[in-house]
């Protein structure tokens, strides 16, 4: 197919960091016009955090900007105040991550973008909800996992609270608000009208949390969590423990020492023990007698030892590489994986064929790795391309807005746009 599923759309992406970028990345890739607006000083912060080139764009900035275009303004400016309400008037979508009331300051109070265009979509990433008492904290990826419930069920029961390296606070916030983004574009197809969209980053990731939430429920009513290692013989207190590596989902489950782990740090598989795959799961460690042995062949009865089944399975593990262990366990449907470093991610064929690590060309960078689109199509696959460079694209976009070259140089001079 020629056109993407939302070729056509105007996006003005007005958002730094990850949340908002990484919303607004995936509507490029579906074939959105996405115009990253960023300040004539410096653009968008990532360019330059964590740099590994001096004075090229960070990997940090580039892995969440790839398809936009980039127009440098001082939006403080009369005239770059006025540049923004002529975009605002053609878009069909804007999304924004400012700390709460930025926008109001800078003359672009919802209500005012209202007037200035009914149509628009208004997506709004927030640390917290407006009600709440936390609404005017600054929030990054480790506050938001900290207070959506997500650090204090993580890690192991004799240690403190844990963050994930998966950024649950801020990448998933951007997917959340795309669902809300998409959701609000289907509702205008019927209505005509734009809305407003709004995501708290507390409350994405108390969405992924969902299953702490019904533990705490359960722990309540009954005063223990079967499936957590602190059952039969530890202690509950009041909140949900953190349970280690446990499976959390009424399947026990562990991360497992492989050949090898003495000097390497991911030389592990994760082990599942499925109750309905009991006896192939028995034979395929090598003890055949667990299937019939009813110290072994209940889930009752595995609570009482699960930490010594896993012990035991480690034996038989310790010959065998990550690989090897997996490749003999899917034969018998033993749910399963080797614990993938980046290094491994970044050379897997398998995830190249697919899409979800591509290569692409960037500017002043030369080939580099990204994260491709992690959503399939039968329909069409996503071109990735490289991220723009700083006000790269300004004159391209002040020209099609009906600026003449003598009022964009003007601007230049100006230093409104750089």
């Amino acid at each position: 197919m020629t056109d993407l599923p939302l070729t056509g759309i105007k996006v003005i992406d007005f958002t730094g960091v990850q949340a908002g970028p990484a919303c607004t990345q995936m509507m490029a890739w579906f074939g959105a016009d996405v115009l990253k607006v960023e300040r004539t000083t410096g653009g968008d912060v990532t360019r330059h955090q964590l740099r590994d080139i001096p004075d090229v764009d960070a990997l940090y900035f580039t892995m969440l900007n790839s398809n936009k275009r980039s127009l440098a303004i001082n939006t403080k400016a009369p005239e770059g105040l006025e540049v923004m309400e002529k975009l605002i008037r053609e878009a069909d979508v804007l999304v924004e991550n400012f700390a709460p009331g930025a926008l109001d300051r800078m003359g672009l109070s919802w209500e005012h973008i209202q007037e200035l265009n009914p149509r628009l979509i208004f997506g709004s990433v927030k640390g917290f909800d407006d009600d709440s008492p936390w609404s005017d904290l600054k929030v990054y990826e480790n506050v938001a996992q900290c207070a959506g419930g997500a650090a204090s069920t993580t890690g192991f029961w004799d240690g403190p609270p844990t963050v994930s390296a998966a950024a649950i606070g801020d990448s998933n916030t951007g997917m959340h608000l795309l669902i809300g983004v998409l959701t609000a574009l289907i509702a205008r197809t019927r209505t005509g009208r734009g809305q407003k969209v709004s995501v708290s980053m507390q409350d994405a990731v108390l969405n992924l949390c969902r299953v702490k939430l019904r533990d705490q429920q359960r722990l309540e009513n009954v005063g223990y969590l079967e499936e957590y290692p602190q059952y039969p013989n530890g202690e509950f207190g009041d909140a949900v423990p953190r349970g280690g590596n446990a499976g959390g989902g009424g399947q026990p489950g562990w991360v497992l020492k492989c050949k090898g782990w003495e000097t390497d740090p991911n030389a592990y598989i994760y082990f599942t023990i499925q109750e309905q795959n009991w006896k192939r799961t028995a034979e395929a460690v090598g003890h055949p007698e667990w299937a019939d042995d009813p110290d072994y062949n209940t889930a009752e009865a595995r609570e009482q030892r699960i930490f010594d089944i896993f012990a035991e399975i480690e034996k038989w593990l310790q010959d065998k590489t990550k690989y090897e262990a997996v490749d003999i366990l899917r034969k018998s449907e033993v749910p399963c994986a080797p614990v993938l470093s980046m290094k491994e991610i970044a050379e897997d064929t398998a995830l190249r064929r697919s899409g979800t690590v591509v290569e692409v060309d960037q500017k002043g960078r030369g080939p580099c790795l990204t994260i491709g689109n992690p959503i399939k199509f039968s329909d069409f696959t996503p071109d990735i391309t490289g991220a723009p460079l700083l006000g790269e694209h300004t004159d391209e976009v002040l020209t099609a807005l009906g600026y003449d070259q003598a009022t964009i140089t003007a601007l230049h001079t100006g230093q409104v746009v750089v």
